[in-house]
């Protein structure tokens, strides 16, 4: 039997175009200086040129948006670091450079969306089990970047896979999203080349300090 392709229905993509207008729309709300918490669904409905019962819909709330509209920076973030490897062609500090270059890049594209998602994990546990779940994503890849490093003798046998990764993920996250909250993108380009050259030397290729009686 000759297998078909599933094509994507009407209600998948008006979800879709509806999604990306209401991205838009709370994009130049937050922007114009409102928080997330602030904003109502009346306004984003208004905004986004639809009515209430239209909205619900779609979504069951205000909550409900902000999970699906992180989805894109989720995934396309989590494509980004986990396209890395410290060998070959794209690795190395330069290559690990660029991944975070491109993930700064991505998160300044999402800057309003980032925002709110901080804003409101800070007292809605579904946000912030969401967001966890996503760190964790990240965390995992890098446990399992670096446990292959350390089985090939690149990373020091005595580093500490798990803990290591949680520092390298939730630090350079937290140093990425203030940049991203506070900077202009001029120093986009150094942030990004001193996360590298930080966990690069300090974790990726950590010299084996010898011992003081000279030993390794």
């Amino acid at each position: 039997m000759a297998s078909t392709t599933r094509r994507p229905s009407k209600a998948s993509d008006r979800r879709a175009l509806l999604e990306a207008r209401i991205l838009t729309v709370i994009e130049e709300l937050l922007q114009g200086g409102v928080t997330y918490t602030e904003l109502s669904v009346e306004q984003i409905a208004q905004a986004a040129g639809i009515s209430r019962s239209t909205f619900y819909l779609y979504f069951r709330d205000k909550v409900d948006v902000l999970l699906r509209l992180s989805g894109c920076l989720r995934s396309e973030s989590y494509g980004i670091a986990a396209a890395w490897r410290p060998t070959g062609a794209e690795g190395g500090l330069e290559g690990l450079t660029r991944t975070y270059e491109r993930i700064i890049r991505h998160y300044r594209k999402y800057a309003a969306l980032l925002a709110a998602i901080g804003e409101v994990a800070a007292y809605d546990p579904v946000v912030r089990e969401a967001w966890g779940a996503y760190q964790r994503q990240f965390v995992d890849n890098t446990i399992a970047v670096l446990k292959e490093e350390q089985t090939a003798g690149r990373t020091p046998a005595a580093i500490d896979p798990e803990l290591a990764a949680k520092i390298i993920v939730q630090g350079g996250g937290q140093v990425i999203a203030r940049q991203v909250a506070d900077g202009d993108g001029a120093h986009d380009p150094d942030v990004a080349r001193e996360l590298a050259t930080g966990y690069w030397y300090g974790v990726y290729r950590r010299p084996v300090h010898s011992s003081p009686d000279g030993s390794s």
